[in-house]
């Protein structure tokens, strides 16, 4: 708590302020780990959309559209970063996530990736539109997927992975999940 002497319009009064300490949103983590998941390190998440916008809030609605999530079954690849950790956990009622390698995201490009075909920026270049830059193209920043083969769980597509459904975090097994969806 921090007491603080305020003067307003003539009147002097004192107000606390007490100081809110930073979320932790990776509390079992070292100081080494969250240090480099705020540099990046190189490490990709994919986020595929599980559910449809029904009785979702506008909050979670925009975070999706951020994240450039727009329809079913599409895929985003993301740096893993503090700030999209943060996105992600704010509609993870919604998605499925998890790390990919590099050979998983290669073949994602190869046989899902839309090649963009407008400028990267307008002809004022006041705006930059998002685009995915891959080995010298320029790809749409999101994947098209069909529905997997044998389904998201056997819980269906409103319970958390770990209790056998499809939401949430999946780890490594989010590149079966990305080859039963090509």
């Amino acid at each position: 708590m921090v007491s603080q002497t305020v003067k307003e319009n003539g009147v002097k009064g004192t107000v606390s302020v007490k100081k809110v300490s930073e979320k932790k949103v990776l509390d079992s983590k070292s100081s080494k780990e969250k240090s480099s998941l705020k540099e990046g390190n190189g490490l990709r998440l994919a986020v595929v959309l599980v559910r449809g916008f029904v009785d979702v809030t506008q909050s979670v609605k925009d975070t999706l559209d951020m994240l450039k999530l727009t329809r079913k079954n599409t895929c985003v690849v993301v740096p893993r970063n503090l700030s999209y950790l943060g996105m992600i956990n704010k509609v993870k009622d919604y998605v499925t996530w998890g790390e990919i390698s590099e050979e998983a995201f290669k073949e994602l490009v190869a046989k899902r990736g839309v090649e963009s075909e407008k400028n990267a920026q307008d002809r004022t270049e006041r705006y930059t539109y998002s685009v995915l830059e891959y080995n010298g193209k320029r790809y749409l920043p999101y994947f098209r997927l069909n529905p997997p083969q044998k389904g998201f769980g056997r819980k269906g597509i409103k319970i958390a992975f770990a209790a056998g459904g499809a939401l949430g975090y999946r780890g490594a097994k989010m590149e079966d999940l990305l080859k039963r969806m090509q």
